[in-house]
C-alpha cells in the first residue's frame, strides 16, 4: 500500500506543471471565478504546504509521537504576498519537496508508515495518513485549476 502512495506523492508536481503549462502571467493572476484563488494562489498554497508536511513527516519517522502545528491556509493566502510570487519558483519548490522526501519515503520499511505523529487540530495521525493527505492535494486542486482556465478560455 505504501508504494502506491509514495508513487501517487512523486506524481503530484508532473501533474500540476502539466495543469498551468502556457499560461501567461496575466492569466495566473486573474481571479476568474468570483470568490476563488487564482491560479499562482492556488499554486503558492500549495508551495507553502509542501516543506510543512515534510517537516511533518520527517517528525513522525524520526521522533516519537512528535506534536505537529496545524496551518490555515487563508492565513498564508492573505499575508504571503502570493501574487508578487514567481510560478516557477513555487514548482521548483514543490518539485524539490516531493523529490526529496520521496527518496527518503522509499527506504522506509512498512511499520514505518504506522508510526504517529500529534496533529493540533485531529489529534494522532500516522506517517501513512499524512501521506495519504499530501498525496490528495495536488490531485484536490487539479479541478479547480481546469476551471479557472476554461474560465479564462485557455
Amino acid at each position: 500500500m505504501s508504494n502506491r502512495l509514495i508513487d501517487q506523492y512523486a506524481a503530484g508536481p508532473s501533474q500540476l506543471r502539466s495543469a498551468v503549462a502556457g499560461m501567461t502571467r496575466d492569466q495566473l493572476i486573474a481571479r476568474p471565478i468570483s470568490g476563488k484563488w487564482s491560479t499562482l494562489e492556488l499554486v503558492a498554497h500549495i508551495a507553502d504546504f509542501e516543506p510543512v508536511y515534510v517537516d511533518r513527516m520527517k517528525r513522525i519517522i524520526a521522533q516519537d509521537k512528535p506534536a505537529m502545528a496545524s496551518g490555515d491556509p487563508d492565513l498564508f493566502a492573505s499575508k504571503l504576498a502570493y501574487h508578487d510570487r514567481d510560478i516557477n519558483e513555487e514548482l521548483a519548490l514543490i518539485d524539490a519537496c516531493r523529490v526529496h522526501m520521496t527518496r527518503v519515503l522509499r527506504t522506509l520499511p512498512p511499520e514505518a508508515f504506522e508510526r504517529v505523529g500529534i496533529h493540533s487540530d485531529n489529534g494522532p495521525m500516522t506517517l501513512e495518513k499524512i501521506l495519504t493527505n499530501i498525496g490528495n492535494h495536488i490531485p484536490h486542486h487539479l479541478p479547480f485549476l481546469a476551471e479557472k482556465r476554461r474560465a479564462l478560455g485557455v
